[in-house]
């Protein structure tokens, strides 16, 4: 599946003030963002999120976030990482999005064939083959996403960085159908 479909069409001359220098998918994305901020009307908002939430999520580019949940600009935080794995930076943002920006819900959203199904904590290991260090970080891998999910509930739930931890809620979006499907902890 080719993703070039999504991206703006190469203009014919560059926005004023654009530098053109070699057309490279980023320049494609610099050169929207000038069409963007050529309409741009500042928001005002801040950076407190109007709902209240942060979603974790999987970075994996199947996934929109704000079109699959209903969420408009300004709704939540939004959390991405391979796997939406909760890890140490990820609880270092949900701490800041609860005590400095006012969020009281999380929701963790992992989905259906994702790519660290099919690594293993060897990719870690074939890198430092490669590069003569070893990552400093895990790779995350799991097997069933059900339970790296409840696992990546416990994680929120049990961290002494949180202040709220009553409201976390676990997710598979089904990356054919577009559904959530809720998972049940195992408390």
């Amino acid at each position: 599946m080719s993703t070039s479909a999504h991206l703006p069409a190469e203009p014919s001359v560059a926005p004023a003030g654009a530098a053109r220098t070699g057309g490279t998918v980023t320049d494609r994305l610099i050169d929207a963002n000038h069409r963007y901020a050529d309409a741009f009307t500042d928001p005002g908002m801040d950076a407190r999120p109007v709902l209240r939430v942060a979603v974790v999520a999987c970075m994996d580019a199947r996934l929109d976030l704000h079109g699959a949940l209903g969420l408009a600009l300004g709704d939540c935080h939004t959390i991405r990482n391979a796997g939406g794995v909760v890890t140490d930076d990820v609880i270092r943002s949900l701490t800041i999005s609860q005590r400095a920006l006012g969020t009281r819900s999380v929701v963790l959203i992992h989905h259906t064939g994702c790519g660290l199904e099919s690594l293993t904590e060897e990719f870690r290991h074939d890198l430092e083959i490669e590069v003569g260090q070893r990552p400093s970080w895990a790779v995350e891998s799991f097997r069933d996403v059900d339970q790296d999910v409840r696992q990546s509930m416990r994680r929120v739930r049990t961290s002494p960085f949180l202040v709220h931890t009553d409201d976390i809620r676990g997710f598979v979006f089904d990356v054919k159908t577009g559904l959530l499907r809720e998972i049940e902890t195992a408390d």
